[in-house]
């Protein structure tokens, strides 16, 4: 099926990237079959590295077949939703696969969620069955009678390591774990694939109107709302990836340590990985050292990350004695990638770390910067041009009907295959952002004449000082300048006086120093005077989320908890 965006002619054209299509052909399957291609393309190939175990596609399509069949006989149908409350792990990929082969619908959930947020998605999503940790197992119980799930699937993290290192794990307690005893409608994933035969039964998905996954946002404005993504969805943003990054099928290694929970993770880490038949070196978490020992070992490829993750290696004492010269291509997503963290990064590695853009509504990408390593298409601080089949715009905030001129700050607003089919239940909401088939995104940004997209902020992210617009963005980007700067964001404090002003929180670099003044006036000096920052507050950590963006919400809520306790 070949997209069909109505692109004509368009800025962006002039700098598309040499060997990229402008539109490309996706096949009208379920997703799942992108990884039963790459079974039956690369059978012996590793397919997921994890902690030193290597499974291969023949026995990754073996296990996902199994699982499948477990589930079907454990009673899930087509459109049954499955909760994957899981870290990165080879379980979290058997399980995804399995369950979209029989039609079921997958919600990644994270971690981290207390029970409160465990039990709202659950519930949210009529969930069925939930497959997760057994070191989460006791938070789950808390909550298991109030929700639809009608089993459990308990998996270890040490189940698919190397024998040896999965022993010592549990002999020096680094593995975490809990007891799960046996009981009704609770089952062990290995023990269950294991005793399941090969034979999922064959279900009829129509790509472009059946759910592959719900895909929870973060829950900014109001309580989280399940995007509903369809296999078409899914499929076209993999290729779209894979068509970007020009990748070859069977030749490249990806470092998968995004979080699979989270769409840039599912898609970037995980779809497109399967999809070029790449191998995939699968962390459980972000740990600088062993990134670091991961790229050097297996040779990685493909690293996509997270500015945060780009800033940690580079500030890292120890990042020189490793070998990075692997690494062909980066591209950073899910928040602002400071400028002086990508021209740092790229210095010591040799690769091509670029900003692209997307959201958990887009399946997530829409915009990237041309992965060029003569560096000429690519504008540091762009979010790039959208990708192909894919058209964009930027439109008056207050209407969102009238298009802004060439350099004007408006909303940014997407159109393509990827764009989900709206919010589960909540239909109100779903008229809101989708409106004559674009995709209202929520985030503040321009267009230049070269047609390269700007994201100045979310549009709740915006500081009203006085009446002036301040964009945290830009003074985050100039404190990143500053030598003693490793970590930083910028809110909007409450004042009676101006409305809000800028309030910057800082994260040292070990060793260094720097006084409020000093901040302060190095900013301030490289902004007009309504921009300035008026506050800084030093910090040893930032609130973050798992997949590494700094939580301006967090922030915000604290500062207007202080202002309302004082008045």
């Amino acid at each position: 099926m070949k997209g069909e965006s109505g692109i004509f002619e368009k800025p962006w054209f002039k700098n598309w990237p040499e060997g990229v299509p402008k539109s490309l052909d996706y096949p009208k399957v379920p997703l799942h079959a992108l990884l039963e291609n790459s079974v039956k393309d690369f059978p012996d190939k590793p397919a997921i590295i994890f902690l030193g175990k290597k499974i291969t596609y023949r026995e990754l399509g073996s296990l996902v077949n199994r699982f499948a069949t477990a589930l079907y006989n454990l009673g899930i149908r087509k459109g049954d939703v499955v909760g994957l409350y899981l870290p990165n792990m080879p379980q979290f990929v058997i399980a995804y696969y399995g369950a979209l082969k029989i039609g079921a619908v997958a919600t990644g959930i994270s971690p981290l969620f207390v029970e409160r947020e465990l039990e709202f998605q659950l519930s949210d999503s009529e969930a069925k069955a939930i497959v997760l940790l057994d070191a989460l197992f006791p938070r789950f119980k808390k909550v298991w009678e109030k929700t639809k799930v009608k089993f459990a699937i308990v998996a270890r993290l040490g189940e698919y390591m190397p024998s040896l290192k999965a022993f010592l794990g549990k002999l020096l307690k680094k593995i975490p774990t809990a007891e799960v005893p046996r009981q009704p409608n609770v089952y062990f994933f290995k023990e269950l694939v294991e005793k399941t035969p090969e034979q999922p039964p064959s279900v009829e998905i129509n790509p472009e109107e059946d759910l592959a996954v719900l895909q929870y946002t973060g829950g900014t404005t109001g309580l989280p709302k399940g995007a509903m993504l369809t296999h078409m969805n899914l499929v076209s943003n993999a290729i779209g990836c894979s068509a970007w990054l020009q990748a070859k099928r069977g030749e490249d290694t990806g470092l998968s340590v995004l979080p699979f929970f989270h769409i840039y993770g599912m898609t970037v880490a995980m779809n497109f990985t399967i999809y070029a038949g790449a191998t995939m070196v699968l962390l459980p978490r972000f740990d600088v050292v062993e990134v670091l020992k991961s790229i050097q070992k297996y040779k990685v490829t493909l690293f996509p990350g997270v500015p945060t993750m780009y800033a940690l290696i580079v500030d890292h004492p120890e990042a020189k004695k490793y070998n990075l010269r692997s690494v062909k291509f980066c591209i950073s997503g899910a928040a602002p990638l400071p400028p002086e963290v990508q021209k740092k990064f790229m210095e010591m590695t040799g690769a091509v770390l670029v900003e692209g853009y997307g959201l958990t509504e887009a399946s997530p990408v829409t915009h990237c910067n041309p992965l060029d390593p003569t560096m000429k298409t690519v504008k540091i601080g762009s979010i790039g041009i959208p990708w192909p089949d894919t058209d964009a715009k930027i439109v008056d905030v207050e209407t969102g009907t009238r298009e802004m001129p060439v350099g004007e700050v408006g909303e940014l607003v997407v159109k393509g295959p990827q764009v989900m089919k709206g919010y589960w239940k909540r239909p109100e909401e779903t008229s809101e952002v989708l409106r004559n088939g674009w995709l209202y995104t929520g985030d503040l940004g321009k267009m230049d004449e070269d047609g390269y997209f700007y994201i100045t902020d979310r549009k709740k992210d915006l500081i009203k000082y006085k009446g002036y617009s301040v964009y945290p963005r830009e003074l985050e980007d100039i404190l990143y300048e500053h030598p003693a700067v490793k970590l930083a964001a910028v809110v909007g404090k409450p004042d009676p006086v101006s409305g809000e002003i800028p309030k910057a929180f800082i994260v040292l670099r070990e060793g260094a120093t720097a006084t409020e003044e000093e901040i302060m006036k190095f900013v301030n000096e490289r902004v007009a005077p309504y921009k300035a920052i008026r506050e800084v507050e030093f910090r040893k950590e930032l609130p973050m989320s798992l997949v590494g963006k700094v939580l301006r919400r967090v922030l915000r809520e604290e500062e207007l908890k202080k202002t309302q306790a004082a008045s």
